[in-house]
């Protein structure tokens, strides 16, 4: 099975970029659909972006026109590009895993989970 671990979180002002990784290990990533997903304190995981094993993505509308997610094949790994960065953007981001077709946004969709990364976006 596919282990999947977050990378590149942090504490940046609001406004400001970041760049998340999910690199893979004891699978190709390239046979996995891939997904974000946040947590807020207090608040339920939800969805956040989707990339499929054909490259078709889907995004939350919170994020749309701000986040972009894709694959570098050739390093195991997809990121999340998330520019203009909000207070409410933060929360523990995740990377999910499934190895069928599509960009799913349900996180019942995926079976293999990260740990997180701690994004925090100041004011």
């Amino acid at each position: 099975q596919v282990q999947l671990v977050e990378s590149g979180g942090g504490l940046v002002q609001a406004g400001g970029s970041l760049r998340l990784s999910c690199a893979a290990s004891g699978r190709t990533l390239s046979n996995y659909g891939v997904a974000w997903f946040r947590q807020a304190p207090g608040k339920e995981r939800e969805f956040v972006a989707a990339i499929s094993r054909g490259g078709s993505t889907n995004f939350a509308d919170a994020v749309k026109g701000r986040f972009t997610i894709s694959r570098d094949n050739a390093k195991n790994t997809v990121y999340l590009q998330m520019n203009s960065l909000k207070p409410e953007d933060t929360a523990v981001y995740y990377c999910a895993g499934r190895a069928v077709f599509g960009a799913a946004v349900v996180e019942t969709a995926y079976n293999y989970w990260g740990q997180g990364t701690q994004v925090t976006v100041s004011a």
